[in-house]
């Protein structure tokens, strides 16, 4: 095996074992929110955006009324809302800022981190724990991972969000045709 192979099992059997340490009681429960969501906003910084922003395109794959928090085209949030947020190491100043707009709105939070012990996800209606290292905790004995910095917790959000996409469309009915048709045409 060449060292490249073994970084790739190592690193594939890191994301494999983070996102098997999800609760699936927390998958449920924020699987259950974003289904009885009126509108769903999701944000998250750095490269924890960047899987927020591939959860909301298979969300609104899924024909669901989902929006990327900056982009010019996110409504207001209100009752009946769900703000979804990434703070892998607990707590963003932006997302806890975020956080107090979507709550004095009327709506409910969900927070995706690894620290449930943080100000984000205990100020949360929802929390999704996911296991993994961030850069919170990715210097010395604390860093255990082959990936750098929080590459781990990110490599698990995204297997951890298509997941809860196939529990989602099981649940509310989507084809995988009716997904398909809803991506788009201008690539």
């Amino acid at each position: 095996m060449t060292d490249l192979a073994r970084l790739a099992a190592g690193a594939a059997e890191e994301i494999r074992a983070a996102t098997a340490g999800v609760d699936p009681a927390q998958m449920e429960a924020l699987i259950a929110a974003l289904a009885g969501a009126r509108r769903i906003a999701l944000h998250g910084v750095g490269r924890e955006g960047l899987m927020m922003r591939a959860l909301a395109m298979r969300l609104y794959h899924m024909g669901l009324d989902a929006h990327v928090v900056g982009d010019m085209s996110c409504p207001p949030l209100g009752p009946g809302d769900l703000l979804v947020v990434s703070a892998g190491p607990g707590a963003f100043s932006t997302v806890l800022g975020l956080m107090g707009v979507a709550r004095g709105a009327g709506a409910a939070i969900a927070c995706v981190t690894a620290r449930p012990e943080g100000a984000a996800p205990r100020g949360a209606d929802h929390v999704l724990v996911i296991p993994a290292q961030t850069m919170a905790d990715d210097r010395g004995a604390a860093a255990t991972s082959i990936l750098p910095m929080g590459s781990l917790f990110e490599g698990a959000q995204y297997l951890t969000f298509e997941l809860l996409i196939l529990r989602l469309r099981d649940r509310l009915g989507v084809a995988p045709e009716a997904m398909r048709a809803r991506h788009t045409n201008m690539e």
